[in-house]
């Protein structure tokens, strides 16, 4: 199974859900982005850490990590390796004993970021998830042609599909990527029936 390694590109409140935020995920060699829905622990457990701030007591994921660095376990990578209705999989992979915990994506990246360990996702969960941003340079909104020019010159969409094309890259602009996320789903179903 093919992988591609992310990066935290940021995170995102999310208005539509109470408590919820949007960790964005992007691929190192590439520009596909990969929204992952997390609570507001989870949210704060990875912006501190990438902010170097350190809280006056240890958190949940700074105790894991103290617990592994005394047990001798290294954190060789994370693996997002399964998308099962909308919900996200992964695993700790450790090079002791080739030991691998199943974990939340979410936990697993806040642990990762502590220890300086890589993301990875499976190439079809990042296929089937991925959202890009407008005048992307791998053309994939052009693979919808969206947009046809009228007498006047105007160009205006051509059916749902663009309609929702358009809402898309409107969503990941305005950095909304639960939207976009929503979005792309829609888009997907509909484009599988067609």
């Amino acid at each position: 199974m093919d992988k591609i390694q992310l990066m935290v590109l940021g995170l995102s409140a999310s208005p539509a859900s109470n408590n919820a935020y949007a960790l964005i995920m992007k691929e190192v060699d590439g520009e596909r982005r990969m929204p992952i829905i997390i609570g507001a622990f989870e949210a704060q457990a990875i912006a501190l850490e990438m902010e170097g701030v350190t809280p006056p007591r240890p958190m949940t994921h700074d105790l894991i990590k103290s617990i592994m660095d005394t047990s001798g376990m290294n954190l060789s990578e994370v693996w997002i390796n399964e998308l099962v209705e909308g919900t996200f999989f992964a695993k700790l992979v450790f090079d002791t004993h080739g030991a691998e915990i199943d974990c939340r994506p979410s936990d697993a990246i806040a642990i990762a970021i502590r220890c300086n360990a890589p993301v990875f996702v499976a190439l079809d969960i990042l296929e089937a998830t991925a959202v890009y941003q407008q005048g992307d340079p791998d053309g994939k909104e052009g693979d919808f042609g969206y947009q046809k020019k009228t007498s006047t010159g105007e160009t205006k969409p051509k059916s749902k599909v663009e309609l929702l094309q358009l809402e898309l890259d409107r969503a990941i602009n305005d950095e909304d990527y639960e939207k976009a996320a929503r979005l792309r789903d829609e888009l997907k179903k509909l484009l599988e029936n067609q």
